[in-house]
């Protein structure tokens, strides 16, 4: 292994106050990286390929947390749906139907969290505060048995004007509050806020984050 896992995974979590989980981005690293972080005892992971992730779940430590945090395709769900902790990037209501769908045929509930779309780029996925309202004020997740919606999820915009990052975060944060109060202030599980990347996440937890998303910054350039 050419790349310091370890000391760097150190000096990250040495960046987190308590109460803010750091979920290590695994993707398209190999399982010695993996498996050099376990050793220092990290056990949250984050993967966005299905197969990938199903070829990890299988060869490495049974009680490694598993996030899901690419775009997920509803075709995919039920491969992962037996055994992810937490899906992080839900942008409809349609994938919140096919997870509470996938999860009740294993008997399982699966925690989840809304992805908001606040940066200032065009991206294809995520909600926009107000389709996040609407699916809120909507009374059919109420009725999914199988999935806990957690809190929310952002990316803010990748650029070196750190106020607009600041901003985008703070936006996040805002609505996170609102939906708190107005739809979840008696569900003690709704309280992520997973924003906050390799080159943000120091500005993340100023604004809130209560988990960071960090991969190169730990495992180096990806190996494609």
């Amino acid at each position: 292994m050419d790349y310091d896992v370890k000391g760097n995974l150190r000096k990250v979590l040495g960046d987190l106050p308590d109460g803010v989980r750091l979920v290590a981005i695994s993707k398209y690293h190999p399982n010695e990286y993996i498996e050099a972080a376990y050793a220092e005892g990290q056990r949250l992971f984050g993967e966005s390929h299905e197969q990938e992730l199903r070829q990890k779940h299988a060869s490495l430590p049974q009680d490694i947390e598993w996030h899901f945090i690419g775009h997920l395709q509803t075709n995919k769900v039920k491969y992962i749906a037996p055994y992810v902790t937490m899906i992080e990037a839900v942008d409809s209501l349609k994938l919140l139907r096919e997870i509470n769908k996938q999860a009740a045929k294993v008997g399982r509930v699966i925690d989840v969290l809304l992805e908001l779309h606040v940066a200032e780029e065009d991206t294809k996925y995520g909600l926009t505060p107000d389709a996040c309202r609407e699916l809120l004020d909507g009374t059919e997740w109420r009725d999914m048995q199988f999935v806990r919606i957690c809190g929310l999820m952002t990316m803010a915009s990748y650029v070196d004007n750190e106020q607009q990052i600041r901003d985008e975060f703070r936006k996040a944060r805002l609505l996170f509050d609102e939906m708190q109060e107005k739809h979840f202030a008696d569900k003690p599980y709704f309280r992520e806020r997973s924003w906050g990347m390799s080159q943000d996440y120091p500005i993340a937890v100023e604004e809130g984050s209560t988990m960071v998303r960090v991969g190169t910054t730990i495992f180096g350039p990806r190996v494609y």
